[in-house]
């Protein structure tokens, strides 16, 4: 699975690094301190060896005799595997001298083959004594006399003391070594967050720009991060220059055209009503569809800027205004959920679509319109390229006659109208949706709750809660 969060990766990555390293790092100190507890457990016993060694000698009556003292109690307690032994070699014979903690008990030699003497003369072991103990063995032979009579030195110590000295020295590192790690990891997480806080600042005042609460990216950047935001506010700026040039543009155009189709309209009043009538439904034709033309090519430069936002209660509030003054006789009701709701499109177009919904619900409504304006469930998709993340839906709903299906379908074509009888162009519906359609939003006709038609525009929109 791929880990989209940048702190999460570098948190991640350091701690995996950092157990890596600690669980080598304890595993090599404890094979070395084992290695170096083994090389001196050796040695003592090589010392203990040579103490004996010293302390036997032949007496008079050719026995072997001496009581050597190497200063550890064990050696003179029963089955603690701390031993010490001399025995007569060759044609000498004699009793051998043994330590208070063997007793009569025999320790197991192995032969030379199997254990053979170093260049000292000298061999390592370990074998099982009879308690049980495992036990390194430190043996050598030694000429006692000029006689050339010999004797076999062997000294022993508990293998447990060098294991348990190990296992409690781990216990510690491994202890320790968790403490530290842990301790580096919350140090290097603080260090990461605190080292990655810039980014979200910049997160945050583009949040603010996309929002229209900000025309720029504002703050105390790093050096890593202010040649990036520098970037951004010049194309923030490129892009609202771009926009205010194809407005005037538009404005422009609209208005050397509005003219022209002024006077059509005027001359074909006084044409004979035949020749006018034709004229002037022609006019009427041009003049909507210049302005739906040119009502695209204004959406179309400026439908990307990121500081399109108006606030939804506000612009609404003052369409069913309006539109109460004109329809008397009809009850408009508005509802804005939450508050704050705010659409990321042109106050102008949002107008207008809604207008358009509005009037063409007022010609066709019995007695009552609504219009609502609500966060679009989270099942709600908008355009394929859609990068927005949030969507507002905007429903006007009348309690009029309402449409069938393949009646809606008809609504939808650009100059159509069902019903003669009401004045208008035809264009309103097919308006709605070039410019739901340009803002990557949609119309969706349907009948609602009270019988008459509903028309639900989900149109993206912003909140005012910015982190």
């Amino acid at each position: 699975m791929r880990i989209k969060s940048l702190t999460a990766r570098v948190l991640l990555l350091t701690t995996v690094w950092s157990t890596v390293a600690l669980v080598v790092i304890g595993l090599l100190i404890s094979t070395l301190y084992r290695k170096s507890a083994e090389r001196g457990f050796q040695d003592l016993l090589r010392a203990q060896l040579y103490n004996v060694i010293n302390s036997v000698t032949i007496g008079d009556q050719g026995a072997l005799s001496g009581s050597p003292q190497l200063g550890d109690l064990r050696f003179a307690q029963p089955k603690t595997g701390w031993y010490w032994v001399v025995e007569p070699l060759g044609t000498y014979t004699t009793a051998p001298l043994v330590s208070p903690s063997l007793g009569s008990a025999l320790i197991p030699v192995p032969s030379v083959v199997e254990a053979p003497f170093d260049k000292n003369y000298e061999r390592y072991y370990q074998v099982t004594d009879a308690s049980g103990n495992r036990v390194q063995v430190a043996e050598t032979e030694v000429v006692l006399d000029t006689d050339g009579r010999a004797a076999r030195f062997r000294v022993t110590g508990n293998v447990d003391v060098v294991e348990d000295d190990v296992r409690t020295f781990s216990h510690s590192l491994y202890l320790a070594l968790a403490g530290f790690g842990v301790g580096s990891l919350i140090v290097n997480a603080l260090a990461i967050l605190y080292g990655l806080k810039p980014l979200d600042k910049a997160r945050a005042a583009l949040e603010r720009v996309r929002a229209g609460e900000s025309e720029q990216l504002k703050g105390d950047f790093p050096r890593e991060i202010l040649p990036l935001a520098n970037e951004v506010n010049a194309l923030i700026d490129s892009n609202r220059r771009i926009v205010e040039r194809a407005r005037m543009q538009v404005g422009n155009l609209a208005h050397s055209l509005k003219t022209p189709i002024a006077v059509l309209l005027n001359e074909a009043r006084v044409l004979e009503k035949s020749h006018g009538e034709l004229v002037r439904s022609q006019a009427e034709s041009m003049q909507g569809q210049v302005q739906s033309y040119l009502n695209r090519a204004r959406i179309a430069a400026q439908r990307e800027s990121v500081l399109a936002r108006t606030d939804a209660e506000p612009a609404l509030e003052r369409l069913v205004r309006v539109m109460r003054r004109l329809n008397v006789d009809t009850e408009f009701d508005l509802v804005v959920s939450p508050p704050h709701l705010a659409v990321a499109m042109e106050q102008q177009d949002l107008e207008e679509t809604v207008g358009n919904l509005l009037e063409n619900a007022a010609r066709f409504a019995k007695s009552r319109v609504r219009l609502s304006a609500v966060e679009a469930g989270e099942d709600v998709k908008g355009a394929e390229a859609s990068a927005r993340r949030h969507w507002v839906e905007l429903a006007v709903e009348d309690d009029g006659p309402g449409l069938e299906p393949d009646q809606i379908r008809e609504a939808l074509k650009r100059g159509r109208r069902l019903d003669e009888s009401k004045p208008g162009t035809g264009l309103g519906l097919s308006i709605v949706t070039e410019i739901s359609n340009e803002y990557q939003g949609r119309l969706e006709l349907s009948r609602g709750e009270w019988g008459g038609l509903k028309a639900k525009l989900i149109l993206p929109g912003v909140t005012k809660d910015v982190a």
